[in-house]
């Protein structure tokens, strides 16, 4: 991999000399650090990437980072983890051309019609209808739960194209355009007082069929490969070396407590999880080497479920140690967020850690709740037996 490496490291030093990160818009940086095939490193030259090992988008990002470089995530994180994954390895070359540069220099934002009311964990469940028409598909249904669907653009969706089908074999996948008509969406409210979540209703929304990605009927593979990008992708949130990413902020807490106040007991606890962290990124590094032999697995279920515990881990660990201070929170208005803060990072390092904390309690639900995870852990790595019904 060597001289790949050095090739990745040319382009890198290549873009950053002639984009500098401090003078230069994040846009115009997110557009040339695509067409130097820099954006997600295993597509295909041309289409973001440079065909090269997927595991050498780490070392584009660990050198971008420390450059000061913008991330696109945090603008369009679904956009960028989910969508372009999945058009790469799903969509036509003609939807590849269409939207995976615009993801990714954030032109067009996306947003998951996945969830429903009545089908959360057990996404195959879902009851949004989409009936062939001609050359198009009319979709009727409701999704809830939709991260920044009051700023997306474009969706990926899933809905039942075939009603006498089982249910996980009646699906189809299909990229939707938000702003057409019979797409209303409606804010959620949470316990942080903003709406990043969002409802959304289509009302007989029109989809021609060339946004359709994959066979009709073939809606849950699709997701699938989805999800697990969704899983994986918290890499960026995770950090690519000790000390970055999920377990910054409680370091950050922790090196504004005065020395004469640092109590063992808070070490402890911070040495933890500092191990906790790392074992998460070793989970990650260990996920990726298994992918390059081609030898799948769970992995994007392991690195969810430690994510979500590890992060409000952090997030509890910079509340308490901040004292009555730390519980105070300067606004509860309803605000949406043109940023995803899932993670809580951001608000955690500007010093709300109320928030954050508050984030900090849907990362165990969102993306794929602990429990389901479980499950899947105790199905695919232990081969336990099903628990009897009574």
């Amino acid at each position: 991999m060597g001289d790949a490496t050095d090739l990745v490291l040319e382009r890198v030093d290549a873009l950053l000399h002639a984009h500098p990160p401090a003078t230069t818009e994040p846009a115009a940086f997110w557009a040339a650090q695509f067409d130097a095939g820099l954006a997600w490193v295993q597509f295909p030259e041309g289409r973001g990437g440079l065909g090269l090992d997927r595991e050498l988008q780490g070392v584009v990002n660990q050198h971008l980072a420390q450059a000061g470089a913008p991330r696109p995530e945090p603008v369009n994180l679904i956009g960028v983890s989910m969508a372009g994954p999945t058009l790469f390895e799903h969509g036509t070359p003609e939807q590849q051309d269409r939207y995976l540069r615009p993801a990714f220099t954030c032109a067009e934002t996306w947003c998951q019609l996945f969830s429903e009311p009545g089908a959360g964990s057990d996404l195959a469940s879902l009851a949004t209808k989409a009936v062939p028409d001609g050359d198009a598909w009319v979709v009727t249904g409701q999704k809830v739960w939709t991260t920044m669907a009051h700023r997306a653009d474009v969706a990926l969706l899933l809905a039942r194209s075939e009603a006498d089908q089982p249910k996980h074999a009646g699906l189809t996948y299909f990229i939707v355009d938000m702003h057409a008509p019979g797409v209303e969406v409606r804010p959620l409210r949470q316990i942080t007082g903003d709406a990043e979540y969002n409802e959304v209703f289509l009302d007989e929304v029109r989809v021609p069929d060339t946004q359709r990605i994959g066979p009709r009927g073939a809606g849950w593979r699709v997701a699938m490969s989805t999800l697990m990008n969704e899983r994986t992708g918290l890499s960026a949130a995770i950090g690519a070396q000790r000390g970055a990413g999920l377990i910054r902020p409680a370091l950050a807490a922790w090196a504004q407590v005065p020395e004469a106040e640092r109590r063992a007991v808070d070490r402890d606890r911070l040495a933890r999880l500092v191990i906790e962290a790392d074992i998460l990124r070793f989970t990650m590094e260990r996920s990726a080497q298994a992918e390059k032999r081609g030898v799948p697995g769970p992995a994007g279920s392991m690195i969810k479920l430690g994510f979500g515990m590890v992060g409000q881990g952090v997030a509890e660990f910079c509340l308490d140690i901040g004292g009555a201070a730390a519980a105070l929170v300067d606004h509860y208005d309803m605000l949406q967020p043109d940023r995803f803060t899932h993670t809580g990072d951001e608000e955690l390092m500007d010093g709300n850690v109320a928030k954050g904390f508050l984030v900090a309690q849907s990362l165990t639900i969102a993306g794929g709740t602990t429990n389901i995870n479980k499950n899947i852990l105790a199905d695919r790595v232990l081969r336990l037996p099903p628990e009897p019904r009574p």
